[in-house]
């Protein structure tokens, strides 16, 4: 195989990533509709899924639904790790254009299964000056992953999401988000709502200090 030296070829491999404005630094997204857990749970009334934000909005245009689906394809390309290691490196290591060191994983979409979850591992092991946050409802897939030898590295931060909206905090990684509508938020609440749905300076979502992020419900 040819090493990816152009941004030609990696985008179209991995596809874009994404340069979000309510987040620092950048972010990669894929279909919503591929998720496991996850359309199963949009169906449910009252859990975090419900009314899925990644279905609706912006995310419904022709233009967004192809990139998601070419980002999807993408992850099981031989050289998705190498195209991803790329984009991530020409996004953050632009003098002209410098952005925040983080990274986060699925602003739509989730896990697809073991296998790219350990390529997301090997992306962040190749990029250890970034941040990188993965949050997910996946979490069999994860503990699968662990049980089976797999390690996640110091610089990827898995939290994994509630399922229910003023639910019970998830027990099976040490690091989790909740959402809360009724209910007393449980640990850090995310800012965002109170500042123009922006994260500004808060990082609590990539911080391994912050056992649980809650999002107020939206």
């Amino acid at each position: 195989m040819t090493t990816i030296t152009t941004l030609k070829a990696a985008t179209t491999i991995a596809g874009s990533i994404g340069y979000p404005s309510k987040m620092p630094g950048t972010s990669y997204g894929i279909s919503a509709y591929a998720c496991h857990v996850g359309s199963k749970l949009v169906n449910v009334p009252g859990s975090t899924c419900s009314g899925c934000y990644a279905m609706r909005g912006n995310y419904i245009y022709t233009s967004v639904q192809k990139a998601q689906a070419t980002r999807l394809a993408g992850t099981t390309h031989p050289q998705w790790v190498e195209a991803m290691i790329y984009l991530l490196e020409r996004a953050h290591n632009n003098p002209k254009h410098p952005l925040p060191a983080y990274h986060r994983w699925h602003d739509s979409g989730d896990l697809q299964d073991r296998e790219h979850l350990a390529k997301i591992c090997a992306v962040a092991r190749a990029t250890p000056w970034l941040r990188h946050w993965l949050p997910t409802r996946e979490a069999k897939l994860v503990r699968d992953y662990l049980r089976d030898g797999g390690t996640i590295p110091d610089n990827l931060l898995v939290r994994l999401s509630a399922t229910m909206i003023d639910g019970p905090t998830p027990k099976a990684l040490p690091h989790t988000s909740t959402v809360h509508h009724a209910s007393v938020p449980k640990g850090h609440v995310c800012p965002a709502r109170k500042q123009g749905n922006k994260c500004e300076a808060c990082r609590a979502c990539w911080s391994f200090d912050v056992p649980n992020v809650s999002y107020h419900k939206h």
